[in-house]
């Protein structure tokens, strides 16, 4: 990657959230489980940690904390936002935004990725796809 790598790092607040229902229904998450994790995932707190292309991301709701490690351009195994194990693979897309790929290791169900963005004035957008619904999360630093 040419230039400057962005500086994720920090404690994220999210600001707003649109779409997070719709994703966990394409995900084919029940009705009772969606209403408790979007109650759940309602006040997020993300903390990211960065050394150069490598990055650690926790995410801790009410119900569950999660926890990723991974280098930019290298595979690594993570859970989709339903749970179920899958390979990633993160890579750069631009200057401020890491593009990652999803590829469940059994079963079969819809096509997921996630990106994470650092706009110019600072916020981070974080958005999850299933096929064709695109959730979208913005946050701002603590």
């Amino acid at each position: 990657m040419e230039g400057k790598i962005p500086d994720f790092s920090g404690n994220w607040k999210m600001k707003s959230s649109e779409n997070f229902e719709e994703l966990l229904k394409a995900l084919g998450v029940n009705v009772m489980l969606r209403k408790i994790a979007v109650a759940a995932a309602s006040k997020p707190a993300v903390e990211i940690r960065q050394d150069n292309e490598t990055f650690y991301i926790k995410t801790s709701t009410t119900v569950r904390t999660t926890e990723i490690n991974f280098t930019v351009g290298q595979e690594f195994s993570e859970q989709t936002v339903d749970g179920r194990p899958c390979t990633s693979f993160p890579c750069w897309e631009g200057e401020n935004k890491i593009v990652c790929e999803q590829t469940l290791l059994k079963g079969d169900g819809p096509k997921t990725a996630w990106t994470r963005e650092m706009t110019n004035d600072g916020e981070l957008i974080l958005t999850m796809t299933a096929d064709d619904v695109v959730c979208t999360r913005v946050y701002v630093k603590e």
